[in-house]
């Protein structure tokens, strides 16, 4: 059949849903414990709001669960990626799943972060990805040791204050 003897309203338009955070190629997929067990949440999660749509209109239902579909892809492939770190208790040097309280001296600014994997990452709970320039920069380095990072377009230095394991 033509397209052009189909109604306007039957077309649907396929919906975006937008991509997970990014991990750069060649980067391996590290997640702290948590972070696997939130992947997994979110997986039962969308299972259950797959389900869910089953009570739907039918245009709705299908709407809905190609958003799921697409969304429950790309949670696969992070899951199947993904490689658990255990923090090591003892350890006095910034690593991956470490909180890392450290001062900007150029700004006297403090600040506390928990070195996550990407999914992980969230401002809000004071998680940063391990991918960000700021802690690219500050992995490897050790308790009251100095390094310098570029931030948004300028050099800026730091100092560790304190190496965690929580």
């Amino acid at each position: 059949m033509s397209r052009g003897f189909v109604k306007e309203d039957d077309q649907e338009e396929p919906p975006f849903v937008p991509p997970r955070a990014v991990l750069p190629d060649g980067v391996d997929n590290y997640v702290t414990p948590e972070g696997k067990q939130a992947l997994l949440d979110e997986k039962e999660a969308l299972l259950s709001s797959f389900r869910a749509t089953e009570q739907l209109e039918e245009r709705d239902k299908r709407r809905e669960q190609a958003v799921i579909n697409v969304q429950l892809s790309q949670l696969e492939e992070r899951i199947a990626s993904a490689i658990v770190i255990q923090p090591d208790a003892n350890t006095s040097e910034v690593r991956f799943g470490t909180t890392v309280t450290f001062k900007n001296l150029d700004k006297g600014s403090q600040q506390r972060f928990k070195i996550v994997g990407v999914d992980e990452a969230s401002i809000r709970a004071h998680k940063v990805a391990f991918t960000a320039p700021l802690i690219k920069a500050m992995v490897g380095k050790q308790l009251g040791e100095t390094f310098t990072a570029h931030i948004q377009g300028s050099e800026q230095h730091f100092k560790v204050l304190r190496v965690e394991v929580e």
